[in-house]
């Protein structure tokens, strides 16, 4: 009955919309489910024939043949090197519809719809029409975009950050997002006014040299489609990069979370030099005040070390732009113009550092984009991975720059050291990323700790196993103790020795955000399967295991009970189950060879 009323609701939208429009444009995905129609009040999508979202536009298409283009099927295929899979592939219809002051390039995606304006002196806005009593899920715009993604089922005035997740009726989601924000441009937020309506509002001024607009993004289907779509790269430029042959995912050592301030630290920064080595992690990050490393040796001789134990060293940057000056952490402002970026990437290059990084940045201008582009292509001539904090969402970068390896832009388990309000709340947030954040790309939640920060933890000893390969990083940045890790069951820490960063595949087998999530992804002939709890109660759950075609036998870690720190259940050379019964906060792992 709701999704009854829903559309009728919605067509009463379109035949308003559409009331004295002119002529009406439609374009259709190549499996005919998504169908855009284009009137001089907007964008009505419908999805099997029924509309679902309105796109608010006030635009009028010039002259009898308005469509410039309009073309067929047309495929598009990349490599990723990190990612949700290797081979991305997806097809799409385009039309290019002249109107006064400014060309619509729209694209019709399988699993979703991407529009861009290019302007010459018009530059109508942009709204999104989500009726009250529909879900969405959206965060707070911030600097940082560090919040949560409470699901309302009205519009809130005020700024939001993207992405925000949408259930159009029970099981049909929309997901909307930018990409391909490009040198010139300012990035963009939603803004809700009087009207109800999810404005897109520029940060700044600031448009590419050609006119072009970001990829407005609108990914559609259920949530399997949201999880597993790839539209937000599919559409941004290629790869910049020729030869990318130097760029290699891993997991990472991490000094912060445990010891804030041990970066200073010699002694401190040798025993995770130590982790990195006897967990076989590629890489260490020796995060802020590194520069003035002391207590037996400096930041070279520490170099030094983790190159006698095959340890490749990231280090922190502040990025020069907002919490800089008396106080703040340093190194300061060695990256924030190109000279300064030249001498300290030399410099880094020849002391064998691997990446960077970059912290603190400010709000999306224009101004602030270039910096990031910048700061990229910088990095890739001196061979440096690059890894952003303090900062936006995603916006396909890690497409065109492949050193991009990931980015924070999320309220992860470095918040243990802030407030108490992650202890009760990470549970049901960590059910949602996969569902919102990730969705867009590599996430740096710095996740797997079985011990306490500054504020205790509350997640099972499974949950937080499940972590690592729920939540996709290119780097992944495992945040807990030395001690942690190392004491952990051998057949635990096996897994985290040889667990990938960076996938063939992806596949959500069930959940719902907020609720619980189970997440199956594939580094050559393994599956990595991994399912969280996110709620305070027991949960049956049946993930669609089907979907990977797995019929040997697999080792099953569970939690031994529902409190943390109570350890693991492991099961080897059994057979898959068809149902988990998780425990209050809890998860489990699966491994599966093909």
């Amino acid at each position: 009955m709701k999704s009854k009323i829903y559309l009728i609701f919605i067509s009463s939208i379109l035949l308003s919309a559409c009331a004295g429009a002119g002529k009406r444009y439609v374009l259709k995905s190549p499996n005919g489910e998504i169908g855009v129609s284009v009137t001089d009040s907007g964008l009505m999508v419908s999805y099997e024939k029924r509309p679902i979202q309105f796109i608010k536009m006030d635009i009028t298409p010039v002259g009898k043949n308005a469509v410039a283009l309009k073309t067929g099927d047309t495929p598009l295929e990349y490599h990723m090197l990190s990612g949700k899979r290797s081979d991305c592939f997806n097809v799409f219809r385009q039309m290019l519809l002249r109107c006064e002051g400014l060309v619509l390039n729209l694209r019709v995606f399988n699993d979703g719809v991407v529009l861009r304006k290019i302007t010459d002196g018009a530059d109508p806005e942009i709204s999104y029409i989500i009726p009250d009593g529909q879900k969405r899920w959206s965060q707070n715009l911030r600097t940082d975009y560090e919040g949560f993604y409470p699901m309302r089922t009205e519009a809130r005035s005020g700024s939001y950050g993207y992405p925000l997740l949408t259930e159009y009726a029970d099981g049909l989601f929309g997901l909307i997002s930018e990409s391909d924000v490009q040198h010139g441009m300012s990035g963009s937020h939603l803004e809700v006014r009087d009207d109800n309506a999810y404005h897109i509002k520029y940060m700044s001024e600031g448009e590419s040299e050609n006119g072009i607009s970001p990829a407005f993004v609108l990914i559609i289907g259920s949530l399997t489609d949201i999880v597993e779509s790839t539209l937000v790269t599919d559409v941004a430029t290629p790869c910049q990069i020729k030869d990318i042959s130097w760029i290699h995912p891993g997991l990472s050592s991490w000094i912060y979370w445990a010891y804030n301030h041990s970066s200073k630290d010699f002694g401190k920064v040798k025993e995770y030099i130590d982790l990195a080595a006897e967990m076989r992690w590629p890489y260490t990050l020796i995060d802020w005040e590194w520069d003035e490393m002391a207590g037996g040796g400096d930041i070279e001789d520490a170099m030094a070390y983790a190159r006698e134990k095959g340890v490749k060293v990231n280090l922190w940057y502040n990025s020069g732009t907002s919490w800089i000056g008396p106080g703040a952490p340093s190194p300061q402002d060695r990256l924030r113009t190109a000279e300064a970026r030249e001498s300290e990437m030399t410099r880094l290059e020849n002391m064998g550092a691997t990446g960077i990084k970059v912290d603190f940045f400010l709000p999306d201008g224009a101004e602030m984009i270039d910096y990031y582009l910048d700061i990229l292509e910088d990095a890739a001539r001196h061979r440096l991975l690059v890894n952003f904090h303090g900062c936006t969402v995603p916006r396909g970068w890690n497409r065109t720059w492949p050193n991009l390896m990931t980015m924070e832009a999320v309220y992860g388990a470095e918040w243990y050291n802030n407030t108490p309000r992650m202890t009760q709340a990470a549970a049901s947030h960590n059910a949602t990323l996969p569902f919102t954040r990730n969705v867009i790309g590599p996430m740096d939640y710095t996740p797997c700790t079985f011990s306490d920060s500054q504020h205790k933890h509350i997640t099972t000893d499974c949950h937080e196993l499940a972590l690592p390969i729920l939540f996709e990083s290119g780097l992944q940045h495992m945040a807990d103790r030395p001690e942690s890790y190392l004491s952990l069951p051998y057949r635990v820490k096996d897994l985290l020795m040889e667990l990938p960063s960076a996938w063939d595949d992806t596949r959500l087998l069930a959940g719902y955000p907020g609720e619980s999530a189970v997440i199956a992804r594939r580094s050559g002939d393994r599956w990595y399967i991994a399912g969280i709890n996110g709620t305070d109660e027991v949960l049956e759950i049946a993930p669609d295991f089907s979907r990977l075609e797995q019929k040997g036998k697999v080792t099953v870690f569970t939690d031994r009970g529902q409190e943390p720190g109570q350890g693991f259940e492991i099961n080897e050379n059994v057979d898959l189950p068809e149902t988990f019964i998780l425990q209050p906060r809890g998860g489990f792992v699966i491994l599966a060879d093909k």
